[in-house]
């Protein structure tokens, strides 16, 4: 069996059970340990996997399913497709990182990330800056910290993801209902989340063997 290790994110020192296939199909699930630090993987034949729409979806769903097992776990997150070539040389990336990531778990403790895109409705009209304007200024006052994303398309009004405790997603989740009743006539309002906070880590890592 191949010992390439596919790595999804880190988490604080700890045992994992997750019933589901990773990237590439693999199982198990495991973790690699370094002190404090759990980084969890699952094992794979390649040092580059393709980023089909499966195996993005399997990265997701398995950060998807640490970050709310356990009671609610902070995760920093991996980006696709980090992978090294075996233990020691992820262990050595952990030990190397180990301030960072300690910091990372620290400061996302408690927190989720959550996504907002509006979209405008066939060939509805909106005064663009007066809605990221209000719409931002809304969600601010409910969360931690956002991010501005991509306007990849010409119909995108505002592509932005917050960092949210969760003790406050109840409150975010209603001020995006209250943004949905608002402008639902022109534009659709498609809120997505929680997720691990990808937008919010600034880990520069390496892949071994690259």
């Amino acid at each position: 069996m191949s010992s390439n290790l596919y790595t999804y994110g880190v988490i604080e020192q700890d045992s994992i059970e997750i019933d589901r296939t990773g990237v590439n199909d693999s199982a198990p699930i495991k973790t690699v340990d370094y002190r404090s630090l759990s980084a969890v993987v699952s094992e794979i034949d390649e040092m580059e996997p393709e980023q089909t729409d499966d195996n993005a979806t399997a990265h997701d769903e398995v950060l998807r399913e640490l970050l709310e097992s356990n009671g609610g776990r902070t995760v920093v997150p991996m980006q696709f497709g980090m992978v090294f070539k075996n233990a020691n040389t992820l262990k050595n990336v952990l030990r190397n990182g180990r301030v960072a990531f300690r910091r990372s778990l620290n400061d996302f403790a408690g927190m989720v990330e959550l996504g907002v895109k509006l979209v405008t409705k066939g060939d509805a009209s909106v005064d663009r800056p007066a809605v990221v304007e209000d719409v931002s200024g809304r969600l601010r006052e409910v969360a931690d910290t956002e991010a501005a994303n991509d306007l990849y398309s010409d119909r995108l009004v505002f592509n932005r993801a917050y960092l949210v405790d969760r003790d406050k997603q109840g409150a975010f989740d209603d001020a995006v209902g209250e943004i949905r009743d608002e402008y639902g006539e022109v534009l659709h309002v498609q809120y997505n989340g929680p997720w691990a906070p990808y937008n919010f880590v600034d880990i520069e890592i390496s892949a071994g063997g690259r």
